[in-house]
């Protein structure tokens, strides 16, 4: 079955549906290509509660650096109890690909990483907007700030990857980030 002339040539369904297929693969490879072709993903973090700093390259050469993995949980281990929890690193990833988003080489000031249970409930105790059940009590969860970068500049960043949920806090200057399902407030 033909459609109507493109240009001056007749197609058929099946040629426009390869056309369109072409043309929207040739506009994400280069995307792919670019995220494939990292040779290393890394971080730089400052915990504003411990003042501790860590740069670390924790994924090369397509695996991820467990060395690395264990220098990043202990710095985002919860601080009042020096609970260390092993961090989601689809988290790692998300924190990476933010960065880059926004161009940004700067660290990223961490407010919260991991929370003990018992934190949690202290903390969801006095504060209304602390989740009871919090992804950050797992592992899945960091407040961060990013020196440099607006927070709404970050926050519709952290959006468009679409890899979790994303909670902005004006009034604290910082950005919650989560890897649960695709949600923000």
């Amino acid at each position: 079955m033909l459609t109507e002339p493109f240009g001056h040539y007749r197609i058929g369904r099946r040629r426009l549906l390869q056309l369109t297929t072409a043309g929207t693969l040739a506009t994400l490879a280069p995307r792919v290509l670019a995220h494939q072709g990292v040779p290393e993903r890394s971080l730089s973090l400052h915990n504003l509660q411990t003042d501790e700093r860590l740069k670390a390259v924790y994924w090369a050469e397509g695996h991820y650096i467990p060395s690395e993995l264990e220098a990043i949980n202990y710095l985002l281990r919860d601080f009042r109890t020096e609970e260390v929890m092993e961090i989601d690193p689809e988290l790692l990833d998300l924190l990476y690909a933010l960065r880059t988003s926004v161009d940004s080489k700067a660290s990223y000031y961490v407010i919260s990483g991991y929370r003990s249970p018992e934190t949690n409930a202290m903390l969801a105790e006095h504060i209304a907007r602390v989740a009871k059940h919090s992804y950050h009590i797992v592992g899945k969860a960091v407040d961060v700030r990013l020196p440099g970068r607006e927070l709404e500049q970050i926050r519709r960043a952290a959006l468009a990857l679409k890899r979790g949920g994303v909670g902005s806090y004006a009034s604290s200057d910082y950005l919650h980030l989560d890897t649960g399902p695709v949600r923000s407030w």
